[in-house]
């Protein structure tokens, strides 16, 4: 049985205002709907990913700006960056933590993300 994470409610408190901030950055805008009066579901989607994140009202009682640790894994932590920083973000130098070199933002209201460029492990092998 495969199990798999495919979307992550992330809270926020001004669903215009973060979709805006995720298409920015490149994520794309999936669905934005409202099925009913109280409920408006915006989807978007990193490139490449299987896994979405969701904003909107309705979706989530908890507190906007909350979530911490969200992870995105890219091919080039430098590349990442500089992308951020062309869509606007102030963005710390690469950090290599030996498990990976990151690169961290946060949305409007605070939600905290991190950018992982994996290590090379086949490089650990002849150790």
């Amino acid at each position: 049985m495969d199990i798999k994470i495919e979307l992550v409610i992330l809270p926020v408190s001004d669903v215009d205002r973060a979709k805006d901030f995720y298409t920015s950055i490149g994520f794309n805008a999936d669905h934005d709907q409202s099925p009913t009066d109280d409920i408006r579901f915006v989807q978007l989607t990193p490139p490449g990913s299987a896994c979405s994140i969701a904003i909107g009202t309705g979706l989530t009682t908890a507190t906007p700006g909350s979530v911490q640790g969200m992870q995105v894994v890219v091919a080039s932590a430098e590349e990442a960056r500089d992308h951020l920083i062309a869509a606007g973000l102030d963005i710390e130098p690469v950090v290599d933590m030996g498990w990976g070199k990151f690169v961290f933002f946060a949305d409007p209201d605070g939600n905290k993300w991190s950018v992982q460029e994996l290590p090379d492990y086949a490089q650990y092998k002849n150790q």
